[in-house]
């Protein structure tokens, strides 16, 4: 229930669904006495799109996240495991073209690769299912192994967790897979500005990891006052943003996670 919950609030949480659908009832509004609200939710959704596209939103909201954690400091040690989360692979698209289609997150899977070449005893697993809602996908855990296997991993280093659905069961399935004994040190890999969320949930399953952050869209403060260039990119930072500040907040107030802003 949780889950289904969490993706239909979601869906209209995220600031391009939300201000296309003002601008839809705005439109269907005009057909009847409403006129001057119809007009009003149409222009509110125009400002909206904008504002979202091309200010600096995007960033402001971003540059926090990715700020949190800091990258690695390999100076401790080598790792004795590497979980790194889904959301680098489109498994539908995989499937069909009979190839690995990486995405724009796909310094996950790269970042891994050269952290399993640098640390060759590490154990790895790969923590991706399906997170649709409405149509069958196929998890992205055995495409990422095969794209591992072919950028020269041993298979035989690699578990795929392909059960998770969130955040929450890619901390929950991969504890149960690593089984982490008292003074192990396992890296976390996902994107820096999923990591506060991500962090904060491994955490609560009382699987301690250490951040390794990658795929930052963000050059640092500098951007607090750079426009967008284009409104399908200024569109799509501001809405990875939101998804993560709400889901910070989500988790918490749930109790799946213990702390609203983790820190390092």
């Amino acid at each position: 229930m949780f889950f289904v919950l969490s993706k239909t609030a979601g869906f209209f949480a995220l600031p391009s669904n939300l201000s296309i659908s003002i601008g839809i009832v705005g439109l269907l509004l005009l057909c009847t006495r409403l006129t001057r609200l119809a007009s009003w939710l149409v222009v509110t959704s125009v400002v909206l799109i904008a504002v979202a596209g091309f200010s600096p939103l995007s960033f402001v909201l971003l540059l926090p996240l990715e700020q949190r954690f800091p990258p690695w400091d390999a100076s401790r040690g080598p790792p004795d495991g590497i979980v790194v989360l889904g959301g680098s692979i489109l498994p539908d698209v995989s499937a069909a073209r009979g190839v690995v289609k990486l995405d724009d997150a796909a310094e996950r899977i790269t970042a891994t690769v050269e952290l399993a070449r640098r640390y060759p005893n590490a154990r790895i697993i790969f923590s991706g299912g399906s997170a649709a809602l409405m149509f069958d996908q196929l998890p992205e855990a055995p495409f990422a192994v095969k794209e591992f296997e072919a950028l020269g991993v041993a298979r035989d280093r690699i578990t795929a967790e392909e059960q998770s659905r969130n955040t929450v069961e890619n901390a929950v399935f991969s504890r149960l897979i690593a089984n982490p004994k008292p003074g192990e040190r396992w890296l976390l890999v996902t994107s820096a500005y999923h990591m506060p969320r991500a962090m904060a949930v491994f955490r609560a399953a009382g699987f301690p990891v250490e951040a390794y952050p990658v795929d930052w869209r963000t050059r640092g403060s500098v951007d607090l006052v750079r426009l967008s260039g284009s409104l399908s990119e200024g569109l799509a930072r501001t809405d990875a943003a939101v998804h993560e500040w709400v889901g910070l907040v989500a988790y918490r107030l749930t109790d799946r996670s213990n702390e609203l802003f983790p820190a390092p």
